[in-house]
């Protein structure tokens, strides 16, 4: 069966400062501006950018808080330790990492820097392709999975998921495609005019 789902970076995750630790996590799942996903050998950037409005449908029931997107679980929404909200700036999340010895160990390496971001799986439900930004928009998302702190988080450039990287390879190869035909439309076009100035 494939897996559909795809990962992407999370900006950096902040213990929150107060008096008494609180053993909280939070930071963004994911921002609503545009950011690069790969640049090709000509140089042309493409970008992806998820729309304010993504997250509607999307199924939060239950997202899970752990480590590199697999193994132990250390807070759950469906348990009400996962709290995930949207506003002007993306989907936010908060991981409260006080229920479990194992969790408030987590947060204690959070906080001495040994995950400095994090990630997010999700499902894309429905998306387009704007060409004259080379820009994969995805409107809906269908479920997110998990938020994950990450020993090395993925540079969409470089290491991208399976369902991304065949998306994008479609996209590249149609636009060589389509490039290479308007250059030999352009050709014949000549070759039709020279004939036209001899005759």
């Amino acid at each position: 069966m494939k897996d559909d789902r795809e990962y992407r970076s999370m900006e950096l995750i902040a213990p929150e400062q107060t008096e008494e630790r609180s053993y909280m996590v939070q930071g963004y799942a994911s921002t609503f501006e545009p950011y690069t996903l790969f640049t090709a050998e000509d140089g042309t950037e493409y970008k992806e950018q998820i729309l304010p409005t993504a997250f509607e449908e999307a199924d939060l029931s239950d997202v899970v808080f752990r480590v590199d997107h697999t193994g132990r679980v250390y807070a759950r929404s469906s348990a009400g330790t996962v709290n995930l909200w949207t506003d002007e700036h993306g989907l936010g999340q908060r991981a409260d990492l006080s229920k479990t010895q194992k969790a408030r160990e987590l947060f204690e390496d959070i906080e001495a820097g040994n995950y400095p971001k994090m990630s997010f799986a999700f499902k894309v439900a429905a998306d387009h392709f704007d060409k004259a930004t080379h820009t994969r928009v995805i409107e809906r998302i269908a479920k997110v999975y998990d938020v994950s702190p990450v020993s090395f988080p993925a540079n969409p450039g470089t290491e991208l998921c399976v369902s991304t990287r065949d998306w994008l390879n479609g996209v590249i190869e149609a636009e060589q495609a389509e490039r290479l035909e308007e250059e030999r439309r352009e050709r014949q076009k000549q070759k039709i005019r020279i004939l036209a100035e001899v005759h």
